[in-house]
């Protein structure tokens, strides 16, 4: 027999408040013309995409995300010292160690949170959630702070006419704490490793340390080009649309719910078309609430989701209460779904 005492969570766990940072800097389409042939009505009908938000010098993934927990903080109506971890998903931290999720702690004043990141691309909203939500349940934490940050803006090729409009940056967050009934539901996650290649980044960083430079690709003047992401565009909006339309349904089966007893649908922002053909196939009802937040944030991975949350529930589109189905899919191929009660 087991001498260890069982653990003291929650019952369950909810989204208790949301918060979202968007860089100052709105970039529009002509902006991103300058570098590819195309046109503003291609990336409009391709994308959806009108403006994004390019992030600054001072508008590092550490300051964004602090901004934007603040926010979450205050809407929660938590303290900070009372955050026992803080789980951070981003792509765009360029220092390998230690976790940017580390100083994010620090700054907002929590006392001693643990603290990490996870690299789960425009998945990693819904890991993160979920990660947080058996932290309450199991008891090590009582609150968490979950993040999506990205600039996007860093890791992208301007000179590229696939992606080159796609990316923007930003920073979400919310607080996940005890709920005496469902609030969060049954995830349904999973990854696809065999179709990586579909989104990836244009090459490793241990590149450049080897110092031949003589394969690694160039820009239009002759200079060594960044890393960057890049895409399979066609192959990433067939699975996306039929594939992750398939995963939504079951987070709805696992929750018990059915799209009618949906108020609002927030999926991760990577393509207008892609969220409007998820919509047609799962069938979901005119007085469901859609988030099209791309259109003036374009794809911010991880941070796409509660970005469009916080812009819903400040604008009443939402509201406090409503049942959101969310779900992120991205780079790995990774994918999370499952059902919130909005706070």
């Amino acid at each position: 027999m087991s001498k260890i005492k069982p653990s003291k969570g929650a019952p369950y766990a909810r989204i208790l408040g949301v918060g979202g940072y968007r860089p100052t800097r709105v970039v529009p389409n002509e902006v991103i013309l300058e570098k590819i042939d195309s046109s503003d009505e291609w990336i409009r009908s391709r994308s959806g995409i009108e403006t994004r938000h390019w992030a600054g010098p001072e508008e590092t993934v550490a300051a964004m995300s602090v901004e934007a927990s603040g926010k979450a903080l205050a809407d929660a109506g938590v303290d900070a010292s009372r955050i026992g971890a803080v789980v951070v998903s981003t792509v765009s931290h360029f220092s390998q160690t230690p976790a940017i999720a580390t100083e994010i702690a620090d700054r907002l004043g929590t006392d001693k949170a643990a603290a990490f990141d996870i690299s789960a691309g425009c998945a990693g909203f819904g890991y993160g959630l979920t990660l947080a939500k058996g932290m309450v349940v199991e008891g090590s934490a009582e609150y968490v702070l979950v993040i999506g940050v990205e600039r996007l803006s860093d890791l992208t090729d301007l000179e590229d006419r696939a992606t080159a409009f796609l990316f923007g940056d930003g920073a979400g967050a919310v607080v996940v704490g005890p709920s005496k009934e469902p609030a969060i539901g049954p995830t349904v996650w999973g990854s696809e490793g065999d179709k990586a290649e579909t989104i990836k980044q244009t090459v490793p960083w241990d590149r450049f340390r080897i110092g031949d430079v003589s394969e690694l690709p160039v820009d239009s003047e002759g200079n060594v080009k960044f890393p960057a992401i890049t895409q399979e565009g066609q192959a990433v909006f067939r699975w996306a649309v039929f594939e992750m339309a398939k995963v939504a349904q079951q987070a709805l089966d696992a929750a018990g719910i059915s799209p009618d007893d949906l108020d609002v649908f927030i999926p991760h922002q990577a393509n207008v078309r892609i969220i409007d053909s998820m919509v047609k196939t799962l069938k979901l009802p005119d007085h469901v609430t859609v988030a099209r937040d791309i259109r003036t944030t374009g794809n911010t991975s991880a941070a796409s989701i509660p970005l469009a949350m916080e812009r819903l529930l400040a604008t009443g589109d939402a509201k406090s209460g409503d049942t959101a189905l969310v779900i992120g899919f991205g780079a790995g191929l990774v994918y999370a779904a499952t059902v919130v009660t909005l706070p």
